[in-house]
């Protein structure tokens, strides 16, 4: 899964942490994060979709894919 959009995190768990540990969580990292300026000429989204989709540029749509983050 990483280098997909997606990244894991390992969060420590001490000696004395009364909680079971966590384990890895996982978590999306949008696109936009990947693009440091805004090229010309990129393809976009007809108007109706690109208000279903939240997006008017296909390189910065990102799907919600639910319970990503669960391990």
């Amino acid at each position: 899964m990483p280098g997909a959009g997606y990244r894991e995190w390992y969060p420590y768990h001490g000696t004395c942490d009364p909680c079971p540990p966590i384990g890895v969580k996982k978590y999306v990292i949008p696109p936009n994060q990947y693009i440091m300026y805004q090229p010309t000429g990129l393809p976009q989204y007809p108007l109706e979709e690109a208000l279903r989709l939240g997006t008017l540029w296909p390189a910065l749509y990102s799907p919600y894919e639910p319970g990503c983050g669960r391990s």
